[in-house]
């Protein structure tokens, strides 16, 4: 049997999980923990914080539960909670990173519905001039407010996360090409529903059962689901289990009978034919390629090989494998 190291999960990057504090906020220069290492980050998770990154000079690719997607300066890169995620920065990349906890989100998202867009899925927004000024003046503001308890210290960090929340959720609108007071009630139950998704994929309830316990009908919700994903909640929902399969496949010596049970298919053959339709070949053979492909990097690290965008920069490989916040 292949042995698959688990993906690592963490409070902050090297700290091990704990107990997430209401209201938990944390900011940090994007180089505190990037440039030790190597400006690479392992593919790694928070279970209960959401990060906000500015990137305000330099560039690189995020990977988010497999995605590569390439980003350059200025720019917003969104990572909800739970999400693999891990980066290769170009050298000398300058941002900060902002953490907050799923109870803070809750209540920014119950505050400005439009602030759901936030936390829906791994996005990219590119950011005008004017923006990424006023999130880099706001991020500063807010480290020092955290850095120091003084009279008025939770209205002023309650002020200053309100501002980079606004340049964040116009940025992704334009993102999305989305102005609209309908699109932002959708995208709360969109948020709602993946949440919700998160609680209870593995019990394979029909799209019904979702909708009744969101207070919805069915065609609210595929309504929004197709206005906000693109997709109908019945794919998201789908998406989520071979998301699962894929992650257990990868990182775990779970048998493909133990996986297809765990997420609650009775017929181990019947999900093997269903995931091999979804990702054009075998759980068995999708192990495999994972497995040669994790070896090749590594390779690769060793060697001293050398990553590069597709714009020509180089971002530069670490071989000591460290992560990110």
């Amino acid at each position: 049997m292949i042995t698959h190291d688990p993906v690592p999960n963490f409070y902050l990057y090297g700290e091990p999980h704990r107990s997430v504090a209401d209201h938990f906020l944390h900011v940090e220069s994007l180089d505190d923990r990037s440039r030790p290492a190597g400006w690479t980050i392992r593919p790694h998770s928070h279970r209960e914080l959401n990060h906000l990154i500015l990137i305000a000079a330099g560039g690189g690719v995020m990977e988010a539960e497999g995605a590569l997607t390439e980003f350059e300066a200025p720019c917003l890169l969104l990572i909800p909670s739970q999400v693999v995620h891990g980066f290769r920065w170009l050298t000398e990349s300058k941002g900060s990173v902002i953490t907050l906890a799923n109870s803070y989100r809750d209540e920014l998202v119950r505050r400005d519905a439009d602030a759901a867009a936030l936390f829906a899925s791994p996005t990219v927004a590119s950011l005008t001039k004017d923006g990424v000024r006023l999130i880099s003046a706001q991020a500063r503001s807010l480290a020092r407010e955290l850095a120091w308890i003084a009279p008025g210290h939770r209205t002023a960090v309650d002020a200053a996360l309100a501002l980079i929340v606004v340049q964040a959720v116009r940025a992704v609108a334009i993102h999305l090409h989305d102005g609209g007071q309908s699109r932002g009630r959708h995208a709360e139950l969109v948020a709602r529903f993946r949440a919700l998704v998160e609680d209870r994929f593995r019990l394979r309830e029909p799209i019904a059962s979702y909708a009744s316990q969101l207070g919805v009908s069915p065609t609210t919700l595929r309504t929004a689901c197709a206005l906000v994903a693109g997709t109908p909640p019945a794919e998201i929902l789908n998406l989520r289990a071979w998301l699962e399969a894929k992650r257990s496949l990868s990182y775990s010596n779970l048998s493909v009978a133990e996986i297809a049970y765990g997420l609650g298919f009775v017929d181990p053959a019947y999900f093997t034919r269903a995931f091999t339709k979804h990702a054009g070949r075998s759980p068995r053979q999708f192990r495999i390629d994972h497995e040669v492909g994790a070896r090749t990097t590594k390779l690769a690290q060793a060697t001293g090989v050398a990553w590069h965008s597709g714009n020509a920069n180089r971002a530069v490989m670490s071989a000591s494998g460290s992560d990110v916040s």
